[in-house]
C-alpha cells in the first residue's frame, strides 16, 4: 500500500512540474473544513482556505465560510452559503494615451470581499461511477477601500470604489469508487459566466482518502484558464490543492 501511494504521489508531482514549466503561474490552495449532518435532509459546513500565487512566493488570499445543504430528493440538493474573503490585491499602473505618462497607481494592498451563493446539484450513479451537475449563482461585493489609489495629475490618494459582481458557475463532476482501494479519483470541469460570457474555465483532477469514516484527506491538481475577468487576481494558473475535512 505504501509503495503504491508513493508512486502515485511522485507521478502526480512529476506531471504537475512538467505542465507548470509552460509559463503560467503556479499556486497552492490549502483547505480545512468540517461537515455536520443534522438529519437525513439537512447538513451544515464550515470551511477555511489559504491560497498562494506568484509560484507560491506570495500569499493570495485567505477565507472562511459557512454553508447549508438540503436534500430535496434522493438525486437533488439545494445549498446556500456565505464566505468572508481577505485578498492580497495585485499592484496596478495605468498610463495616459501616450503610453508613458502615469495616470493612476494602485499599490498591492489587502482588502475585504463578501461572497454569497445559492445552488442546485443533481446527481446520478452508474455502476461505480457517480456524476453530478451543479449550477451555482454567486454574488461578490467589495466595499470601498479608502486611500489606496494614487492620482498623479492631482497628487492625491483616492479610494477604490465599491463593486458588486454576479457570476453563474456550472460544474460537471465525475467520481469513481475503486474496489478495495481507498483513494477514490474525481474529475471536474467548471465554467464561470458573467454578463460578458465565459469568464474562465477551471479543470480539476484529484483523489480523496477516507480514514475511519470521519476524516477525508484530499489532493488535487487544477488548471485555471482565464478568458476575460475583472478580478485583478485572476491568472492562468496551475494549482495544487491539499485539504482535510472532518465529517460527523
Amino acid at each position: 500500500m505504501e509503495k503504491r501511494l508513493i508512486i502515485l504521489l511522485l507521478t502526480f508531482v512529476g506531471v504537475v512540474t512538467g505542465v507548470c514549466a509552460q509559463g503560467n503561474d503556479f499556486g497552492m490552495w490549502y483547505e480545512l473544513g468540517a461537515d455536520k449532518k443534522l438529519s437525513r435532509q439537512w447538513s451544515l459546513g464550515v470551511e477555511s482556505e489559504l491560497r498562494t500565487r506568484n509560484n507560491t512566493r506570495t500569499l493570495d488570499r485567505w477565507s472562511v465560510g459557512v454553508s447549508a445543504e438540503y436534500k430535496v430528493l434522493k438525486w437533488l440538493k439545494v445549498s446556500a452559503g456565505y464566505t468572508f474573503l481577505y485578498d492580497n490585491n495585485m499592484e496596478e499602473m495605468d498610463f495616459k494615451r501616450d503610453g508613458f505618462t502615469p495616470n493612476n497607481w494602485l499599490p498591492s494592498y489587502w482588502g475585504v470581499r463578501h461572497r454569497f451563493n445559492a445552488g442546485l446539484t443533481g446527481s446520478a450513479a452508474w455502476k461505480r461511477f457517480k456524476f453530478s451537475l451543479r449550477e451555482r449563482w454567486q454574488y461578490t461585493y467589495r466595499p470601498e477601500a479608502d486611500g489606496k489609489k494614487y492620482d498623479f495629475d492631482n497628487s492625491v490618494w483616492k479610494s477604490v470604489k465599491a463593486k458588486g459582481k454576479n457570476v453563474l458557475r456550472s460544474r460537471f463532476q465525475a467520481e469513481y469508487d475503486i474496489p478495495r482501494w481507498k483513494f477514490d479519483p474525481t474529475a471536474s470541469v467548471e465554467m464561470f459566466n458573467d454578463n460578458n460570457g465565459i469568464q474562465k474555465m477551471r479543470y480539476q483532477f484529484g483523489v480523496d482518502y477516507k480514514y475511519k469514516k470521519y476524516h477525508v484527506f484530499s489532493l488535487s491538481y487544477r488548471f485555471q484558464n482565464v478568458n476575460s475577468s475583472d478580478d485583478d487576481n485572476d491568472l492562468n494558473s496551475h494549482l495544487i490543492g491539499l485539504g482535510y475535512t472532518y465529517k460527523f
